[in-house]
């Protein structure tokens, strides 16, 4: 059962083909910070693959065939392609599903703030963080501010040499010594998150003379008023580029692995394929890392309802076509698992660990101690994978997510059983999972774009 590295894997063909796809995905990385930076990305990427907008077709009520490429966007933070197969959309589809919301700080509704000569947004933070990683670290701001005339301000600052960068704050640690008395998991509080954006005041100005300049500069760059903030999506994300790691440059250190990893590499196996045998779908979702909630989450109506139109396209019109469809499916839940550790290994059981540079990672449950919150997928599907990764010649890996006790999560993947499709986790490993930059290997990378390749053109 022990398995090679990919490094003593692959030919020198190989490697050369790796790197020009990690150099895609470093730019991707890069450019998509936010969901709606990702699915910006996804519509280029895809439009340049030839795939149209599905309210067009819906609009000119033209019929789907055979080698047909469509996208349907929600909100801008989602994203659903679909390549029409050969076989009939009653006979399933082979899906790919990842999200592309990262944990993160967001601005709250009403932030702008002067406390003793700074000025500071106040913040909220986004899915599951060690908070004390998040300050003293250079951070960027993205996001929209829509005025009431619905103007739409994209806002992007941080990432170039020439802008400015913010940051948290933290206690000097020759004061520090109650703070270091604290658990971990309170030795930053969480409304201590506020980011730092300036400290020169407006002159004549008598009262929150930093705020009013701060407020000044704002509305000389994006034209806003304070009041727009009500109406704005900021994210606070680490600041910089995604980074080779190691004298070997064997790794990528960056923000977002989790899950754009796996988004990305999965719309990169959708976009580079011919006509399959079965319709192929990729799902780039939000809102996974607090529970698949909201319109623009897993456990909206979105798919149902674009596969319904996608149905209705294809001359399969009834509502009986759409549960077939969903149920006949085949899912890889496109989602990171964690990485062993050897400095951490005390949280790992090493025979059922998933390891950087391996390949792909199948998680055939998640959850939480007794499997809780897992869909647990079964042993024929599981089966299934292993005949298409092996006669694919695909490096793959099973693994938990940490010792029985130690922890756990979730993924979508509870989500689209409940249609009653097959469904297993299928990932990267990573380290430093939820930290600012995480860790990947980049032969795992390059092997989960030939992955998820052999899955939608030959699982059955």
């Amino acid at each position: 059962m022990e398995k090679k590295t990919l490094w003593e894997i692959y030919e020198p063909a190989r490697l050369k083909e790796m790197e020009a796809v990690n150099t895609q995905y470093k730019q991707c990385i890069d450019a998509g910070k936010t969901e709606r930076e990702c699915v910006r990305i996804a519509i280029e990427m895809a439009e340049k693959s030839g795939y149209l907008p599905l309210t067009d077709y819906i609009r000119d009520q033209k019929a789907l065939t055979v080698g047909s490429k469509v996208y349907a966007v929600y909100n801008e933070k989602t994203i659903i392609l679909y390549h029409i197969g050969q076989d009939s959309l009653e006979q399933g589809m082979n899906i790919l599903g990842a999200h592309i919301d990262s944990p993160r700080i967001d601005v709250k509704q009403n932030p702008l703030y002067e406390d003793k000569g700074f000025s500071y947004l106040d913040t909220h933070y986004y899915g599951g963080i060690k908070k004390y990683q998040w300050v003293t670290i250079p951070l960027a701001l993205h996001g929209v501010i829509v005025k009431k005339d619905g103007t739409k301000v994209e806002i992007s600052v941080g990432e170039k040499d020439t802008d400015p960068v913010f940051t948290i704050t933290d206690l000097l640690v020759h004061l520090s010594g109650a703070q270091m008395t604290k658990n971990a998991s309170t030795l930053i509080e969480g409304e201590n998150l506020d980011l730092l954006i300036g400290s020169t005041p407006l002159k004549d100005t008598e009262k929150e003379a930093v705020k009013a300049n701060t407020m000044r500069l704002l509305q000389e760059m994006y034209q806003i008023e304070e009041e727009d903030f009500l109406s704005a999506e900021l994210e606070i994300v680490p600041a910089g580029k995604a980074r080779d790691l190691g004298f070997d440059r064997s790794m990528i250190l960056a923000y977002g692995h989790d899950d754009r990893i796996c988004a990305f590499t999965s719309l990169m196996a959708m976009l580079n394929m011919d006509t399959p045998k079965r319709t192929a779908c990729c799902l780039l979702v939000d809102k996974e890392e607090i529970g698949s909630m909201g319109a623009s989450g897993m456990q909206s109506r979105f798919f149902e309802n674009m596969t319904a139109e996608i149905l209705a396209l294809c001359g399969y019109p009834s509502a009986l076509s759409l549960r077939r469809t969903l149920q006949n499916s085949k899912m890889l839940s496109s989602d990171v698992s964690a990485g062993f550790d050897p400095l951490y290994s005390d949280v790992f059981e090493a025979k059922n660990a998933a390891f950087l540079g391996k390949g792909l990672v199948f998680n055939k449950y998640t959850g939480a101690r007794g499997k809780s919150g897992s869909s647990d997928a079964n042993a024929e599907y599981m089966a299934a994978i292993r005949k298409v990764m092996d006669d694919n010649h695909i490096a793959f890996q099973t693994a938990e997510l940490g010792k029985v006790d130690a922890g756990g999560g979730g993924t979508i993947a509870y989500i689209m059983a409940n249609y009653g499709m097959e469904v297993i986790d299928c990932g990267l490993a990573l380290l430093c999972m939820h930290a600012p930059m995480e860790v990947a290997s980049k032969a795992d990378i390059y092997e989960a774009v030939r992955g998820y390749q052999a899955f939608l053109n030959y699982m059955a």
